[in-house]
C-alpha cells in the first residue's frame, strides 16, 4: 500500500530502540524525512543511518531527555530549524520504573507526569499550528496496554499514559476539521528493551528465572508470542498515512489478542 506521505516531515521520539526506532523505521521506508529524538547520541547515530539505508531522503537527529521540562523546546526548534516544521508528530518515551501502587512516592509521580504527559503535549501543541495552518497533519502516540488495562505494577505508566491518552481524545475534537488527526496505538508484549526490563524486575521480585516470567506472560497472548516491533511500526505507520485520513481519536491495540475488554 502506497501511504502517500513521501517528503512528509516527520519527528519520532525515543528512536534510538524499541518501537520509537521501528517506528521511525517504516516511516523512513515510506519515503519521510525524519526528526529522530532521544537521549542517546550515539544510539541516534547508528539510528540515522539506518533510516537513511532504508530509504529516507533527509534524517536529522537531537539529544534530549523527555524527563526535563527543556525536552519539548529542543525538539521543536530542531524540527523548525530542518524541516520548518512537521506534519508527522510521533510521540513516544520510555516508562516510569515499577512500584506499588499503594505506596506512591510523589517525586516520582512528578517525574512520570513529565516524562509521559507534560512533555508530549508541550510538543505536540508546538508543532500543532504549523500543521492546522497547511491543513494536514498526523500525531500519534505509542502508549501502553495498561491504558486500557491497568498494569498491576505500573501505576505510574497507567496515570501518565492514560492523561495523554485523553488530552488527545480532547485534542482530536478540536483540530479534525483543519485536516489533522489524533491516535494512539496500545502495544502489549513487544520483544523490546523495556519488556525485558520489567521481565527481569518481576523475576527479581518474585524469585523466578526470567524465562519463567516470559513463558508465564505469554500464555495470556492468544497468538502465543511477545510481538516484532516492526509489526508496531507499521500499524503507527499507517496511522500517520493518507489512507488513514478518516481514523482520528482512536486507540488501536497491537497486542496479539491479549486485552479482554470489548472498548
Amino acid at each position: 500500500m502506497d501511504l502517500g506521505i513521501a517528503g512528509r516531515r516527520a519527528v519520532v521520539g525515543g528512536a534510538s530502540s524499541g518501537l520509537g526506532r521501528a517506528s521511525a523505521l517504516r516511516l523512513a521506508e515510506a519515503g519521510c524525512r525524519l526528526l529522530i529524538w532521544a537521549r542517546d547520541e550515539r544510539a541516534l547515530a547508528t539510528t540515522a543511518d539506518e533510516l537513511r539505508a532504508a530509504g529516507s531522503a533527509q534524517v536529522e537527529s537531537v539529544a534530549a531527555d523527555a524527563a526535563t521540562s527543556a525536552a519539548a523546546d529542543i525538539v521543536a526548534d530542531a524540527a523548525v530549524s530542518a524541516f520548518g516544521g512537521a506534519d508527522i508528530l510521533v510521540l513516544n518515551a520510555g516508562g516510569p520504573p515499577p512500584s506499588d501502587p499503594a505506596e506512591s512516592d510523589p517525586a516520582a509521580l512528578r517525574a512520570a507526569l513529565q516524562l509521559l504527559v507534560e512533555t508530549p503535549i508541550d510538543l505536540a501543541t508546538r508543532l500543532l499550528p504549523g500543521m492546522r495552518e497547511h491543513g494536514w497533519g498526523r500525531i500519534t502516540a505509542i502508549l501502553s496496554w495498561g491504558v486500557r488495562e491497568p498494569v498491576p505494577t505500573l501505576p505510574y505508566s497507567n496515570i501518565g499514559r492514560s492523561g495523554l491518552a485523553a488530552w488527545m481524545k480532547t485534542a482530536s475534537l478540536r483540530v479534525a476539521a483543519d485536516g489533522v488527526t489524533v491516535n494512539g496505538v496500545l502495544p502489549g508484549r513487544f520483544a523490546t528493551p523495556r519488556i525485558m526490563s520489567l521481565d527481569a524486575s518481576t523475576a527479581a521480585r518474585e524469585a523466578i528465572a526470567v524465562e519463567d516470567v516470559q513463558a508465564r506472560a505469554r500464555t495470556a497472548i492468544p497468538a502465543g508470542r511477545d510481538g516484532d516491533p516492526g509489526e508496531l511500526g507499521s500499524v503507527v505507520a499507517f496511522l500517520c498515512s493518507e489512507p488513514a485520513a478518516y481514523v482520528n481519536g482512536v486507540f488501536v491495540a497491537v497486542d496479539g489478542g491479549m486485552l479482554k475488554s470489548l472498548g
